[in-house]
């Protein structure tokens, strides 16, 4: 009796496997750990550090004797930062105009019920789609997608005043929302015509813990008070203010515009991660929510694991880069020109990035190291078939 003959994988395949299999758990190292739902934000500062700054700070205020503090603490402006801040600022401009563009040639796809995010062509066939509502099979329902579902914005409350008290939770449909990286530009030195702040040129000082402020508690050019709301914070109204701004020619090549792109992308995110160094950013723990300011405010909106034992207020600690800016990772296509979808039976061998560097990678702009360690460009896909005798 014949046997069926067993099909055997080529030599160079085997020792692709055999090297990605030595190199899966470092490249899934890299990739932030998906939390569950009860689980809370890992902490940027340790708690042992946090304990004992708390500790010093209740001795200090015990203790009746002016404490210094330096900028951006005492209210005044970092110096050395304002360039930063606008170069923050007009980098995120920049980026989501390119990303307009590029969106206008390379599809993008979203999940209407989970929300998660596709860049290409096809959709992938990866069943990941475990939410409530979801199908049995996990596969998602793709809808078209636009730049906000790849640059989604983390939006803040804007502070008149950032060593002002927090908002309030009757405040919280009175102050505006803007996106917390424009709010950390504002308090950075950005000036902006439509989102008035308070620039001290007269330090707070600290003494016993209680802050001692000398300037008025009115901006010095509203001593008229024409333009001024009574309702919540000092507020100017809304203006049209004509904007000279950067426009691209109808001739740009996609590829240049992909690699400006990335480059603003890696110039926004180094530049706010310098500015997070001195200026305050909080983060609930449990939820998305963004504050920038020494403080978080104290709206009860908050629906997060466990919201009812702190009656809807948010859990606050310090927050990171990736809270300021959130990456949305989705899985990246070896072959965008291939016509193949990716299969669930192969989602092991696939490389996961952010969607902003997964669109502009596909428009032809060149990735870094950082993210090329992401994509597993070095990993041969096997056929479906082969992955079976993989050991």
């Amino acid at each position: 009796m014949l046997s069926r003959p067993t099909r055997r994988l080529s030599s160079n395949k085997i020792l692709v496997l055999q090297s990605f299999l030595s190199t899966t758990s470092s490249c899934s190292a890299d990739l932030p750990r998906q939390l569950c739902r009860s689980e809370r934000k890992p902490l940027v500062t340790s708690i042992n550090d946090l304990k004992r700054k708390a500790r010093l700070d209740r001795k200090a205020r015990h203790e009746v004797r002016e404490i210094t503090l330096r900028p951006p603490e005492n209210g005044l402006l970092v110096k050395n930062l304002v360039p930063v801040a606008h170069e923050v600022f007009d980098a995120r401009t920049r980026l989501v105009r390119c990303a307009s563009r590029v969106v206008e040639s390379i599809p993008v796809h979203s999940c209407c019920v989970c929300g998660e995010v596709h860049v290409g062509r096809i959709p992938h066939r990866i069943r990941t789609c475990n939410v409530a509502g979801s199908l049995p099979t996990k596969e998602h329902n793709w809808v078209k997608g636009g730049v906000e579902d790849v640059l989604p914005n983390a939006e803040s409350f804007h502070l008149y005043d950032r060593l002002g008290r927090a908002v309030s939770h009757e405040e919280r449909l009175q102050v505006d929302r803007i996106p917390a990286i424009v709010e950390l530009c504002i308090q950075a030195g950005v000036d902006v015509a439509e989102y008035p702040t308070k620039r001290r040129v007269i330090p707070v000082y600290n003494i016993a813990g209680k802050m001692i402020d000398f300037e008025r508690k009115y901006p010095r050019d509203y001593s008229h008070g024409k333009d001024i709301e009574p309702s919540g914070f000092w507020r100017r109204k809304t203006k049209t203010v004509n904007c000279v701004s950067q426009s691209f020619s109808s001739d740009d090549n996609l590829q240049d515009l992909a690699r400006q792109g990335m480059k603003e992308w890696e110039k926004m995110r180094a530049g706010a991660t310098k500015l997070m160094k001195k200026y305050a950013v909080q983060t609930c723990g449990f939820c998305p929510e963004v504050q920038v300011g020494p403080k978080g405010h104290r709206a009860r909106i908050c629906q997060a694991y466990k919201h009812q034992m702190r009656h809807g207020q948010h859990a606050w600690q310090e927050a990171s880069i990736d809270d300021l800016v959130p990456p949305v990772y989705v899985w990246h296509v070896p072959d965008p020109r291939h016509g193949s979808p990716l299969v669930d039976e192969l989602r092991a061998y696939y490389g996961k990035v952010p969607a902003t560097v997964e669109l502009f990678a596909q428009a032809g702009a060149d990735v870094g190291e950082e993210y090329s360690v992401l994509m597993r460009e070095d990993v041969t896909l096997p056929e479906v078939d082969e992955e079976k005798l993989a050991v």
